[in-house]
């Protein structure tokens, strides 16, 4: 199989070797190449021999030198080099399966490909992974790898994934920690289903992969007002929040004292939803699972108050900030405390509820430009509207419901701000810096 080459970086390795778009790029040093991994892993050395096609079909060899790890500059026509893998489940939790008819079609595609579980922190579940697939990331050592596992029990997760291949999970992952890959997991908590001792154990096993398992994280599963012919499954309650919290803090306090690490930690969601305080700042470690919302409030917070002891009090803004329900009590703290600093610095909080997807979905990131507009049409919302950045999808300016950056601004009156989970990036949009 050959890749056809797109573009050639100026100044690369590959364009003074004179290698031009239109090839087809078969082997590196003797190696075939069938994907971005195998180009990625053989291109490395600092000596390289590529067997080519040119445009005519006729076989080109080329040699160069370069820098051990600098990229070879090549483009291709697709970014894996190859067809993405899509998803061969059919999880009772899937949130796709979840969305409304008519949005963007890309939103209903499912992958599950490794590679983009190594290049992107895509997660996968490695139900379609073939024998082949499993020796090749080994020996490539293609890691880290984030993994869906949700359980360790094998009826549980085939029950699960509904996927009879499903049952394999730890079976590959012992394999995959046995190559020294490292693995990030994930459980959606979906209660009667992995939650309580099932959870308990699903805990166990993942620890005992330690050091190669490098975190887990528990996260509540979401559930939109559009299951219509989907398993019943009901949202996690404050009390099975509260549950599963206090099984999570006991693992992880076992993984800290054997392991030096609490490995193991649950979601801020559900810190919100059982109405407990979040840990501090140091309980999150590296923070391992930052973009699975795993501290991401606690360090957005701490953030916050490191920046606004900064200040002198001399400014000025009147500024409002959407959020989801979830969320909301934190940032009026926030605006508490930076009208104690700032007196002249108004910030309004509006917690906005979810009737696009459903009540349920309390998650700022999940919110839609029709929410934000139906919760805030005729409010003052002072100089600017600030929202999270992960509110916007499609290239950083289009809600999930296609409605724009720009619609939404000019139906509001309002610049409509989005801000990075950063503490220090929003005190700045607050204030107007």
């Amino acid at each position: 199989m050959a890749s056809r080459i797109t573009g050639v970086d100026e100044g690369s390795p590959a364009a003074r070797a004179r290698i031009r778009p239109g090839m087809l790029l078969e082997k590196v040093n003797g190696h075939e190449i069938r994907d971005v991994l195998d180009y990625r892993y053989w291109t490395e050395e600092p000596r390289l021999l590529l067997e080519l096609r040119d445009e005519r079909g006729r076989a080109v060899r080329k040699r160069l030198k370069k820098p051990e790890g600098i990229p070879l500059g090549l483009d291709f026509e697709t970014y894996l080099m190859d067809s993405q893998r899509s998803c061969a489940n059919r999880c009772v939790f899937c949130f796709i399966d979840q969305l409304p008819r008519g949005m963007r079609p890309t939103l209903y595609y499912k992958d599950d490909d490794a590679r983009l579980s190594f290049l992107q922190g895509n997660y996968i579940t490695l139900t379609n992974l073939s024998e082949r697939e499993v020796d090749r990331i080994c020996a490539l050592r293609i890691s880290p790898l984030n993994v869906s596992v949700h359980a360790s029990d094998p009826d549980v997760r085939r029950a699960m994934l509904r996927n009879p291949n499903a049952g394999r999970c730890m079976e590959l992952m012992r394999r995959l920690a046995d190559a020294d890959i490292e693995m990030n997991c994930q459980i959606v908590l979906c209660p009667g289903m992995n939650d309580g001792d099932v959870l308990s154990a699903t805990l166990e096993d993942l620890s005992a992969l330690c050091p190669q398992v490098h975190s887990v994280s528990v996260v509540p599963v979401g559930i939109t007002r559009y299951r219509e012919g989907l398993p019943e499954l009901s949202p996690v309650t404050r009390e099975g929040a509260a549950d599963a919290i206090a099984r999570v803090e006991k693992a992880a306090a076992a993984n800290l004292e054997k392991h030096g690490s609490r490995v193991v930690y649950c979601s801020d969601e559900l810190y919100l939803r059982a109405g407990l305080d979040l840990p501090e700042l140091d309980y999150y470690e590296d923070f391992p699972q930052f973009e699975n919302g795993v501290g991401m409030l606690r360090s957005l917070y701490e953030e916050y108050l490191e920046a606004l002891s900064g200040l002198d009090g001399s400014e000025r803004a009147r500024v409002s900030v959407a959020t989801g329900t979830a969320a909301a009590p934190l940032f009026e703290k926030l605006s508490q405390k930076t009208k104690k600093t700032c007196y002249n610095v108004d910030m309004k909080v509006f917690p906005v509820v979810n009737r696009f997807f459903g009540e349920t979905v309390d998650v700022a990131g999940l919110l839609t430009g029709s929410d934000l507009l139906a919760a805030l049409r005729g409010e003052d919302l002072g100089e600017r509207l600030l929202i999270s950045a992960t509110m916007l999808r499609h290239g950083g300016d289009v809600f999930l419901d296609d409605v724009s950056l720009k619609e939404l601004s000019d139906a509001l009156g309002v610049p409509v701000v989005p801000v990075r989970c950063d503490g220090a990036e929003l005190l700045d949009a607050v204030v107007g810096r």
